[in-house]
């Protein structure tokens, strides 16, 4: 159950690693941005509809799309270079948010769901090339520091892009919070640009080279099914795949009733939307440098099962404690709190997939997580788009923290318990060329 003693601190990983602090800062600012982005257009999509079905109408429109997409976006990824596929992809979502600045009053909320889905389309080949990009900066005991690095990152960005976002938004309105991520985007296009390392997987000559239309689409088809047998042999993926079809179905409730939570159970505004979503990520920095520790004492498997059954007990507490009292300020530390196991979790669950699949196959097997998550996530914002209107926002929100108790203890039981597998027995593919 232990960690090699070989791994390598955050700070050694960041002081040899010069690519490794473009990726991350490249990631810092774009999801920065992204922060912004969210905070400012989940209320505004709320506010200015006041309904919870329109809120789920704005995350199915980010989340449908990636469920197709999802499916065959890893397949290009690991056919080209991942820094040029994050580079256009920031440029491409600059450019895409610009239709936002025309949504002024509810007869124009359509062009949110138009740019929402043709962004999150491009943001699914940027994500799984970023996932698939970051193995090949460190060495492989460094991977789960990486990664909690690369978590720490995310927190930061949520820090800073949470709290300002609900204040862009209250302030400035819409128009500002796009300006504002638009050039977040061009600027980590730039630093990814900067990377030297080659990030373009290998495959074989004849699956890129020499094909009539007909013959690269099933060539395509062929790869996706190499990629998903892969996952099929493997009992962790399956595993974090089962993990995330049943988180995912709770984050979707939470991207659509948090904003009502907030609003409407603690009687809060956009300012206070942005203070309690950006508050996770203060446990979430520090949780990174436990999660980093802890991968010198603990394999990702145990932190993976124990750090998510914690993150979904406090979840509960946050979601039920107003039926006894109503204020934000226990909503905020139950955030900060939640931030810790939240590092951890998404450290460990990272690694794990990393450790189980090729650097030729890790595109493939990353999009599917995403259009699985993506599927899931539809699902949860359909429900709680109802339901919350019907049962009440609460009760459905509780579901979330449920999902994780059970799927933290789903992963104990399969994964702990049994011995630990060979990668390369996994994906007989040969290693790739630098």
């Amino acid at each position: 159950m232990t960690a090699p003693a070989s791994t390598p601190t955050v700070r050694a990983l960041v002081r040899g690693h010069r690519d490794l602090r473009l990726l991350l800062a490249a990631g810092l600012i774009s999801m920065t941005g992204d922060w912004v982005l969210s905070v400012g257009l989940v209320y505004t999509v709320y506010d200015v509809t006041g309904s919870t079905l329109a809120s789920a109408g704005a995350l199915l429109a980010a989340f449908v799309p990636q469920v197709v997409v999802g499916l065959f976006a890893g397949v290009f990824v690991d056919r080209w270079s991942r820094a040029r596929t994050m580079v256009v992809g920031n440029l491409l979502l600059a450019v895409g948010l610009l239709p936002l600045l025309l949504v002024g009053d509810s007869s124009r909320i359509w062009i949110v769901y138009a740019v929402l889905a043709a962004t999150s389309v491009v943001e699914v080949f940027v994500a799984t090339a970023d996932s698939a990009m970051l193995p090949l900066l460190v060495p492989e005991e460094g991977r789960l520091p990486a990664n909690a690095l690369n978590g720490q990152v995310a927190q930061v960005a949520r820090l800073v892009g949470g709290s300002v976002g609900g204040v862009v938004a209250a302030t400035g309105g819409l128009g500002a919070v796009v300006l504002v991520d638009g050039a977040t985007f061009v600027l980590a296009a730039l630093l990814v640009h900067l990377i030297r390392t080659s990030t373009r997987a290998a495959v074989a000559e004849e699956t890129v080279e020499d094909h009539e239309v007909s013959g690269r689409l099933a060539t395509i088809v062929t790869e996706w099914r190499d990629g998903a047998r892969t996952v099929a042999r493997s009992r962790a993926l399956k595993v974090v795949l089962a993990f995330t079809l049943i988180t995912s179905v709770g984050e979707g409730i939470m991207g659509t009733l948090f904003t009502p939570y907030v609003k409407d159970v603690l009687e809060g505004n956009a300012a206070t939307l942005g203070t309690i979503s950006s508050s996770q990520a203060v446990g979430g920095i520090l949780g990174g440098f436990v999660a980093a520790a802890a991968a010198r004492h603990w394999t990702p498997r145990v932190l993976f099962g124990w750090g998510s059954v914690l993150f979904g007990l406090v979840d509960l507490a946050i979601f039920l404690y107003p039926t006894l009292y109503v204020a934000a300020w226990p909503a905020v530390m139950g955030m900060v709190l939640v931030g810790f196991p939240g590092a951890v979790v998404v450290a460990a669950r990272t690694t794990l997939m990393q450790d189980h699949s090729t650097d030729a196959q890790r595109g493939r097997i990353f999009a599917l997580l995403f259009g699985v998550s993506s599927l899931s996530l539809g699902i949860g914002a359909t429900c709680a788009g109802f339901l919350g209107e019907s049962v009440g926002i609460i009760p459905i929100l509780a579901l979330q923290g449920g999902g994780y108790v059970v799927a933290g203890l789903m992963v104990l039981a399969v994964l702990t318990a049994a011995p630990a597998e060979a990668p390369e027995q996994l994906s007989p593919e040969p290693a790739p060329r630098r």
